[in-house]
Order: structure tokens, then C-alpha cells, then sequence
């Protein structure tokens, strides 16, 4: 029982990856492109350049192409094309090298793994205390979330964001835009009450038997193509828990079907994928210059590129971009980026536990992604949300499935510069979120688990996040549009802005909302001025 008990511990951490918002596309800086021996260096120039196609990324283009602006996106990762009984993405029952960064860190959730070198989706970012998970593709952090597209309350959203965002814009107008492009749905009654979604209605029992709040998620899917795989017409990728690293059927309305599809449909944003950010420094005419290795899928470069560019846009997921800007600041290649870069990073309090009730009846196959929550909102300085995501098909009933906590938390790491490797390094307090854990998110989790079940605390083995947030935070970093104080032309319209926490949601909703609120008034204001 002890090996069946680790296994499903592992594949848990990878059935529960909720929500990468945030987390998306430009590498980590590895060195000015400076000329090697045998790697063709070239120089071009483009109006606007994007660095990621995740959340902000897909935004950006689609608007500003919308504006009449041309752009340039560039992305690390490569194309996941979908559709019926496809096998693009890999399964969390069996991992291969499509799964991992080629440059990740060598343990994923937790164990050591040895693929091949590949431009895979997930990029283990390891620090002090805490390991973040990002993602790379066109797309970004949108092709592996599970899709919990939540809008968080106004009292809670204004305890931890700046007072001068409209909040009748965000409600009114860009919220409601973001739900219309991933054209979000709850599952239906009839997919519900199958027999593979036992899990979810063992959930909503339990919730309501605690007396706690319940409601249905919005999801980005269509889940006519969940219902299809039930009368047999497709091979199982909902039904089975098997979407934590992308779906294989289609269905699901991800960035590169929605916000970036229609931005290449306007012939105004081109999308190059495999070229991988390096650094960025600001030119001696004022401009940007990006350094970009072109690598094929095992990671090796092919050219060296210099883009140089009147207008940056950095949406490569709060990891990277803020890794690029700390050392473009520590390096000297933008000077004068403000002193708040790297700071006020947060995790959005993740949790991910293992619920096992040897008398619960979750079924052996789960279908997700994800149908019930319980939106714990009320008092917003300890606001929390906890969900149940499917566990995939094991060979034996474990009677175990996932439930997936965040909230809002004080706690904050930073990124700081070691000089010896060059690179921005994570810090993150041990014991940060400790707080809100103990007095609601556990709490919760405990109570809609019930007197027989059993919770493994997965953050307490190998503490890790999806939705990693800050280093670039707007207020501080970046005013209410994205725009980096001080620095014209340069942008942040990601999880970089986020302050730490996405107000008791999974990130990917505000991120897109914040992106879709700065673009009004970038495209108002800054076109023919700095654009």
C-alpha cells in the first residue's frame, strides 16, 4: 500500500495544476547573444515586440493588432495543436519529455526525473524555500491550468490591489470581455451525475454537509467534448482526469485558440516560437534591445538574434519577466529600473492535498477538469477558495482525490542577483503563508474532508506553486497600465504585476482582466505617442 500511496501522492501534484496564469513564456536570462563561433548572429527591427503569449501576451496582440499595430511575439516554447483523440500533450500517468523545460530543475513534484532534453511545458524554478512551476508554449500558462476562471469580490480584490483601479471598468467592461474570449461554462447536470464524476458530487455532499458554500465553476470549456468521450465517441481526456497537462480532445478555449488565434487572423501579429528571450537592455538611442536565442526543440541554439524595438512588452509569466528585469537592473543594461523590482513576490497561498476516505466512493476514473468550489469570501482578510480536481485513472481505487486550496496571505519572498551565476535567485520565507493555512484554508479543507478522511499537505513534502505573482507589481513597479515607471516603452502586462496574490482566485481571470484594463489605455493613449 506504501508504493500505491506515493504514486498517487506524485501524480496528484500533477493532476492538480491549476492554473499556471501567470506563468508563461520568455526563458530565463542566460547571457547577452554575443557572437559564438559557428552560431550565425542577425539584427532586426519591429514596432512593438512581446515577450510570452500566456495571458498578457495574448492580450497585448490582439488589441494592439486590433489598433492597427504590428507586432512581434515572441515565444520559448512551441505549438501544442489539439483535436479529437489526439496524443499532443503528455499524461500525468505517464510522463515523458514533453512535460519538462529543457533547462528545468531536475526534480519534478517532488522526484527525479531523466527525459531527453525538450522544449517541454513545465519549468520547475527552484529557491530558497519554495519551488515555482511555469509553463512554455504558445499560449502560456493557459495550456496546462485546469481552467478555474474566477472573478474575485470587490472587497477582497481592493484589500490587496491599488485603490485607483476602476473597479466598475474591471466589472462592467474587461471582466466580462475575458469570460466572453474564453467563452466560460459550467460543467452540465448531465456530464455531473455520470458515473466518472462521482468525485465531484462526493465533494458537493461534503461541502454542504459542513454547512460551507458551494458553487459551480466557470471553465474555459466546451464540454460538449467531455460529453462526447461519454457516449464513446472520443478517447477519454476529461473524463478520465487526464487534462492536467493539456487536453488532448480540443475543447478547451486556451490562449492559442482565443486571444492569439484572432490576433495572427488581423495579419498583424506575428508569433515566433523556439526563440528564447535572453536579456533585454535599453539601447543607446533610447530603444530596447532584445537578445533572443533561436534553439530547436532540444534546447540548442541555432542563431543569435538582436530585436531592437521602441516598445517592449514583458508578458513572460511573473518568474521570467521579473528574472530578466532583475538582471537587466544588476547588470547595468537598463539602468534606473525602480527600487521595488524583484519584490512583493507571492505564491497566492497554493495548497494541494491528497484527500483519501477509505469509506468515500471518488470512483477510479475522476472526470475533471474541475466542476464544484467553495468560495470562502466573507471576511476578506482571510479570504480562501477550495476545489476539487481529479485525480487520473489508476489501476486501483485508492479512494483518494485532490483538493486545491489558495487565498490571500502577507507573505512575500524577493528575487535577489547572485553575481556568481548571474541570475535572479527566488528567496521565499520559510513558513510564509502559515498564517492563512492554519486559520482557514486547512481549516476548510479538514472540514469538507470530514471525520474519516485523511489529508496529505503535498505543499508540506515539497512546497511548490502554480500561480506564482509579483516581482513587478503594479503601484509599485508599474503604474495602473503596465507602464514600468520610468522607462519609456517598457511594459509588464502579466502575473508580474499582481500583488502577490490574486484575491482569493486562481490568477488567470484578473491577469487577463489587468492586461485587458491596461490596454484601453495604452491603445487610447500611447499609440502614435510612444507606440
Amino acid at each position: 500500500m506504501r508504493s500505491i500511496t506515493r504514486r498517487t501522492f506524485l501524480t496528484s501534484t500533477v493532476a492538480a495544476g491549476i492554473g499556471l496564469a501567470g506563468a508563461s513564456s520568455a526563458a530565463a536570462a542566460t547571457g547577452i547573444g554575443a557572437r559564438v563561433r559557428g552560431i550565425p548572429t542577425s539584427r532586426e527591427e519591429h514596432r512593438v515586440v512581446i515577450v510570452g503569449s500566456g495571458f498578457g501576451g495574448g492580450v497585448a496582440a490582439l488589441r494592439l493588432a486590433q489598433a492597427g499595430v504590428q507586432t512581434l511575439v515572441l515565444e520559448r516554447g512551441r505549438r501544442w495543436p489539439t483535436g479529437p483523440n489526439s496524443d499532443t500533450f503528455p499524461t500525468p500517468t505517464n510522463l515523458d519529455k514533453r512535460a519538462l523545460w529543457y533547462r528545468s530543475s531536475p526534480e519534478l513534484f517532488g522526484r527525479p526525473v531523466a527525459f531527453d532534453p525538450y522544449v517541454g511545458l513545465v519549468e520547475a524554478v527552484t529557491g530558497e524555500n519554495m519551488t515555482a512551476l511555469c509553463t512554455s508554449g504558445v499560449g502560456g500558462g493557459s495550456l496546462v491550468y485546469q481552467g478555474m476562471t474566477l472573478q474575485p469580490a470587490e472587497e477582497v480584490f481592493y484589500e490587496w490591489f491599488p485603490s485607483d483601479i476602476d473597479w466598475a471598468a474591471m466589472n462592467e467592461i474587461h471582466y466580462p470581455t475575458v469570460a466572453r474570449m474564453l467563452r466560460l461554462a459550467v460543467a452540465p447536470d448531465e456530464l455531473v451525475d455520470s458515473p466518472d464524476y462521482r468525485a465531484p458530487r462526493v465533494f458537493a455532499e461534503n461541502v454542504r454537509r459542513a454547512g460551507l458554500p458551494l458553487a459551480k465553476i466557470p471553465m474555459p470549456i466546451d464540454w460538449n467534448y467531455a460529453l462526447a468521450e461519454l457516449r464513446g465517441e472520443m478517447k477519454p481526456s476529461y473524463t478520465n482526469g487526464d487534462g492536467a497537462l493539456g487536453v488532448n480532445n480540443g475543447g478547451k478555449h486556451s490562449i492559442d485558440v482565443t486571444y492569439i488565434a484572432e490576433a495572427e487572423a488581423t495579419g498583424r501579429a506575428e508569433v515566433r516560437t523556439l526563440h528564447e528571450v535572453t536579456d533585454i537592455e535599453r539601447a543607446g538611442d533610447g530603444r530596447w534591445n532584445v537578445h533572443v536565442d533561436r534553439i530547436d526543440t532540444g534546447g540548442n541554439v541555432l542563431e543569435k538574434i538582436v530585436v531592437t524595438t521602441p516598445t517592449l512588452v514583458m508578458a513572460a509569466g511573473s518568474i521570467n519577466t521579473t528574472k530578466l528585469l532583475v538582471r537587466a537592473s544588476a547588470t547595468g543594461l537598463v539602468p534606473d529600473l525602480p527600487d521595488d523590482l524583484g519584490m512583493h513576490w507571492g505564491t497566492n497561498a497554493d495548497r494541494i492535498y491528497l484527500w483519501t476516505d477509505p469509506g468515500a466512493d471518488f470512483g477510479v476514473s475522476q472526470g475533471g477538469p474541475v466542476v464544484y468550489g467553495s468560495l470562502n469570501w466573507d471576511t476578506p482578510a482571510q479570504a480562501h477558495t477550495v476545489i476539487q480536481a481529479s485525480l487520473p485513472s489508476l489501476s486501483v481505487d485508492t479512494h483518494s482525490t485532490v483538493l486545491v486550496g489558495y487565498g490571500v496571505s502577507n507573505d512575500r519572498g524577493r528575487f535577489r542577483f547572485d553575481s556568481r551565476s548571474g541570475q535572479a535567485v527566488l528567496e521565499w520565507p520559510r513558513g510564509g503563508d502559515d498564517w492563512i493555512l492554519r486559520t482557514a484554508i486547512a481549516p476548510t479543507a479538514e472540514r469538507i474532508a470530514g471525520p474519516s478522511g485523511m489529508l496529505t499537505d503535498t505543499n508540506a513534502i515539497v512546497n511548490s506553486t502554480w500561480h506564482p505573482l509579483g516581482g513587478a507589481n503594479i503601484g509599485k513597479v508599474c503604474d495602473l497600465s503596465g507602464r514600468v515607471l520610468g522607462q519609456r516603452g517598457l511594459y509588464v502586462l502579466d502575473g508580474a504585476l499582481m500583488p502577490g496574490t490574486a484575491a482569493a482566485c486562481n490568477p488567470s481571470m484578473t491577469i487577463a482582466a489587468l492586461a485587458e484594463y491596461a490596454l484601453a489605455d495604452i491603445v487610447s493613449r500611447d499609440i502614435g505617442r510612444i507606440i
